[in-house]
């Protein structure tokens, strides 16, 4: 192996290389299924809207994007990309997370579904 270079998933990388990939890997990615009470969806996402605002002045948040499904019109999903596992438990942690429990909670149909990833590549980051 050259010099500089080491393995990472089984596959040869070049130092530079490295400090690219292990920026990538240390981010943490939540996909969330969220689920409105029947005809619901519209107040469930405007009660979301704080923690959506919040989430623009959160430095280690990179992406907090909520979409409505294309089929089901009682459900919402969350996609969220932090830096690192810090920036995770830095939003986790904040005030306006601890309070959108109880400002969806009257909206919910039942409870949210969450999908932890590590992005591996791809366009846009």
């Amino acid at each position: 192996m050259a010099s500089g270079a080491s393995t990472v998933y089984g596959r040869r990388v070049a130092s530079a290389t490295n400090i690219q990939l292990e920026s990538v890997v240390s981010q943490v990615t939540i996909i969330a299924k969220i689920p409105a009470a029947p005809g619901q969806r519209a107040q469930l996402a405007a009660a979301m809207q704080v923690a959506l605002d919040t989430a623009t002045t959160e430095a280690g948040t990179r992406f907090y994007i909520l979409h409505e499904d294309a089929v089901d019109a009682d459900v919402l999903w969350m996609y969220e990309m932090y830096e690192d596992q810090d920036a995770l438990a830095a939003h986790s942690g904040s005030e306006s997370f601890k309070a959108l429990g109880p400002a969806i909670k009257p909206f919910l149909g039942g409870r949210p579904e969450f999908t932890f990833a590590t992005p591996i590549g791809g366009k846009g980051f």
